[in-house]
C-alpha cells in the first residue's frame, strides 16, 4: 500500500471517531475487500482494537467501522471520550485472507511459525488470534502460543498437543 492511501486511512478512521464527514472519493485500491483491525493506544497503552480477519468488507468500509467500534465499543475499555480522541495513536492493519498451517506435532509447529504471522488458533468452539505485531511483545514462540491459548479459553499448554487447527496471514 502507497504512502498516500495510508495517510488516508488513518485520516479516516479519525473522522470517524470523530464523527465527522468522510470524502466519497476513495480509490479503487481501497474498494478491495480484505481483512482489517483498526487498533487505539494512549501513551503506549491499548485502548481499542476491533477488526475483521475475513475479508467481508472493503478495506475503506471496514476502516470506518473498526475505527468506531474500537473507539467506542471494545467491550474491554468504557467508550473514548472527548478529551482522548486528540490523545489517539491509530494503527491499521490489512490482512491477508488466513491460510491453513499444516503442521505434525508442536516441534513442527515451532519450526513453521515466524515472527512475522498473524495467527488464528482454533479448537472446537475456541478460538483467538493474535495480529503479527504482537511478536513485538511476546518474541518466544513457546510464550505466544501460550497466550494466544489463553485468550481463547484453553489450557496454556494446549498448543503442545498437536490438535488445534493454526491458520496464518500477514
Amino acid at each position: 500500500m502507497n504512502q498516500e492511501n495510508k495517510e488516508l486511512l488513518l485520516k479516516i478512521a479519525r473522522k470517524s471517531i470523530k464523527n465527522e464527514e468522510i470524502t466519497k472519493n476513495i480509490p479503487d485500491s481501497l474498494q478491495e475487500n480484505r481483512g482489517v483491525f483498526v487498533t487505539l493506544t494512549i501513551n503506549n497503552q491499548l485502548r481499542g482494537c476491533i477488526g475483521y480477519i475475513q475479508p467481508i468488507a472493503s478495506i475503506f468500509d471496514s476502516v470506518v467501522e473498526c475505527a468506531k467500534s474500537a473507539a467506542y465499543r471494545d467491550p474491554r475499555f468504557p467508550p473514548v471520550s472527548k478529551d482522548e480522541i486528540d490523545k489517539l495513536k491509530i494503527e491499521i492493519s490489512v490482512l491477508t485472507q488466513p491460510n491453513k498451517l499444516e503442521y505434525k506435532d508442536k516441534n513442527d509447529l515451532l519450526n513453521k511459525l515466524t515472527n512475522k504471522d498473524g495467527v488464528v488458533l482454533k479448537k472446537s468452539f475456541h478460538s483467538s488470534t493474535f495480529l503479527p505485531q504482537v511478536w513485538e511483545d511476546l518474541p518466544n514462540k513457546e510464550e505466544f502460543l501460550s497466550h494466544l491459548c489463553t485468550k481463547a479459553g484453553l489450557l496454556p499448554d494446549e498448543w503442545t498437543s498437536g490438535q488445534l487447527d493454526i491458520e496464518i496471514y500477514h
